[in-house]
């Protein structure tokens, strides 16, 4: 049995899968396995993992018939591995060498069920150290530490799921699978189960992959109606953190950072499609009236005041509607 399985979706990323190839072939190691799921490319993808796949020990392409997206991608992955832990990697993304072996190293030594990394950002020639909002590192916490408080940046505001490594246990019988039915923002809510249902985690002092941004084919670059997947994404959230036996702890948390997705997504409103635009907007009137209103007026009375503003004449559209 593998130590880790690398789980690595890609789609139409011909042109940065080289640089992704040669990150993983750069951190081959006997006890690794590389898990490579072309979701239905249309480019060179299939041809760049044809060409590289002799190149990487252990290698395995998976390829989708049709464009299933990165959650069912990413499933099929944890499906087919078999080590005794996973990371993921997005296929336009990349790895310094011996990134693997050293997340392996820290978590066999500190025992946890996952561990979170930071991360290199690369915009072009530019690179910058984004860290992972941990209060303590390379030491073991409780996951429901890394939710609260709501005014503070926590761990479930780094929604970055190819940023850690994760015990093989905690997806044993089919467990923590990503929605499928998500097609953008999958990531959020799987973070924040992960915190939830996990018993430790850690934070690493390591920072060797390397997240590229302002890539036209990335999903946070899209106009059309795949942007609204925030929504049944943060409604899923909602009713599950209100079962919760901790939901007041955590409910505050939850609603602060959907109101803040709201206000982000009504601020770019004008870049996407003009019936996505529409639909934006009456979907987040809906949303806000579903929300527990106790802690949706807490909420508002601690947010600046331009989000908290528009936040609430949406509320008001809604109830006279």
């Amino acid at each position: 049995m593998p130590k880790l399985s690398v789980i690595v979706p890609l789609h139409n990323v011909g042109i940065y899968a080289p640089d992704t190839m040669r990150g993983l072939a750069n951190n081959a190691d006997p006890d690794f396995e590389f898990l490579l799921i072309d979701d239905c490319s249309t480019d060179d993808t299939p041809y760049v993992l044809d060409r590289w796949q002799s190149r990487i020990p252990n290698a395995t392409v998976i390829r989708h018939e049709t464009n299933l997206g990165v959650a069912q991608a990413r499933n099929t992955g944890l499906d087919a591995a078999t080590g005794d832990y996973v990371t993921f990697l997005d296929g336009d993304d990349w790895y310094a060498p011996g990134h693997l072996r050293a997340m392996v190293d820290s978590i066999e030594t500190l025992g946890c069920d996952f561990a979170r990394t930071d991360h290199v950002q690369s915009t072009g020639r530019s690179r910058s150290i984004r860290y992972a909002p941990a209060k303590k590192r390379d030491a073991v916490m409780d996951p429901r530490d890394g939710i609260a408080p709501a005014s503070m940046v926590t761990m479930v505001d780094y929604p970055f799921v190819p940023f850690g490594i994760y015990s093989g246990r905690l997806f044993e019988n089919g467990a923590s699978r990503f929605e499928t039915r998500l097609r953008t923002a999958e990531d959020r809510l799987w973070i924040w189960r992960l915190h939830l249902k996990a018993t430790t985690f850690a934070a690493l002092s390591l920072h060797g992959v390397f997240y590229r941004r302002g890539v036209t084919t990335s999903l946070t670059q899209i106009t059309d109606h795949r942007q609204l997947d925030f929504i049944p994404s943060y409604d899923l959230l909602l009713e599950e953190v209100a079962k919760d036996a901790e939901a007041d702890r955590f409910l505050p948390k939850a609603v602060r950072t959907y109101c803040a997705m709201i206000a982000f997504h009504m601020g770019k409103a004008d870049q996407y499609e003009p019936a996505v635009t529409k639909r934006l907007r009456q979907n987040v009137t809906d949303a806000l009236r579903r929300m527990p209103q106790q802690v949706l007026d807490e909420t508002l009375a601690t947010m600046d005041s331009a989000r908290a503003t528009l936040l609430r004449n949406l509320r008001a559209t809604g109830r006279t509607a």
